[in-house]
């Protein structure tokens, strides 16, 4: 008789065992509900506070009124001091790309690259960078992008992450070069996904991605540099803009674009993990 009872107990546990990482799995498979039925989310963002920018892209945006987030190094916003507070006041988002823009190693381990800096240097780069944009513009950055899309300062065996740096001062860090969107269920807000819509790309390229997304329920970032240029791999095709903005506005396509503030705090409070 206890030997049936003690069966039956174990049966019991390893059925709310199997109930447990089963509610789990949909958890972590389920749809997310984007707001207004859409199917996807989508963020245009362009790093450098590059003058061409504010000539060429932001006409552009506003055109379709569309919002887009600029990651800005505070020497480029003072060539274009009136140019970038239009931009604020338009109700483009402005994000920080830390103060000096420190990436990539050198043969001789000199100069301003993430090799020779420290977690302090980093902590001093990002709020630096931030009282700059607010003294500059009268808005303090919520959202990050990684310059390189670099995460990780240091080498070889004293390599650290500053993503955690990343995680305390902001609500989003974005990277570069991502291979696929995020899917807003499980993504790591301070190291979100960042996929080119440079390198020349045309919109018949980038379409195929935002079909899938949308199918998916995922959140697209897209990364520019210079726009207008139709050469190099940091260089937007004005059509490829355009064309981007009017599939996004068009109802039918049921795409949310916004900034990637805005998507990260909807993100954020709308899922299981917020984090």
């Amino acid at each position: 008789m206890k030997s049936r009872q003690k069966f039956n107990g174990c049966l019991i546990f390893i059925s709310i065992a199997l109930l447990s990482i089963a509610n789990s799995s949909v958890a972590q498979s389920g749809t997310f509900s984007w707001p207004n039925g859409k199917k996807m989310a989508l963020s245009l963002s362009f790093d450098d506070a590059r003058t061409v920018q504010l000539t060429t892209a932001i006409p552009i945006l506003n055109e379709y009124n569309v919002k887009g987030t600029f990651f800005l190094t505070s020497s480029n916003v003072e060539k274009n001091l009136q140019g970038w507070r239009d931009a604020v006041k338009e109700g483009h988002e402005m994000g920080n790309h830390t103060e000096s823009h420190p990436c990539g190693v050198s043969p001789l381990g000199v100069g301003n690259t993430l090799e020779n800096k420290s977690l302090g240097d980093m902590k001093e780069e990002l709020l630096q960078a931030n009282r700059e944009i607010n003294k500059l513009l009268g808005v303090k950055p919520k959202v990050f992008a990684y310059p390189c899309g670099q995460t990780y300062i240091g080498r070889g065996e004293g390599t650290k992450s500053y993503v955690p740096l990343v995680a305390k001062y902001f609500l989003a860090g974005r990277g570069w070069l991502g291979e696929s969107p995020n899917d807003p269920l499980v993504c790591n807000l301070s190291q979100l996904s960042g996929m080119t819509m440079g390198d020349e790309m045309s919109f018949k390229e980038l379409l195929p991605i935002l079909q899938s997304a949308a199918k998916k329920g995922q959140w697209v970032v897209l990364v520019g540099h210079d726009v207008g240029k139709e050469s190099g791999h940091l260089d937007t095709r004005i059509s490829t803009l355009r064309k981007l903005c009017e599939y996004a506005m068009d109802p039918k396509n049921g795409i949310w674009i916004a900034p990637i503030g805005s998507v990260a705090e909807y993100v954020k409070s709308h899922r299981v993990k917020p984090n």
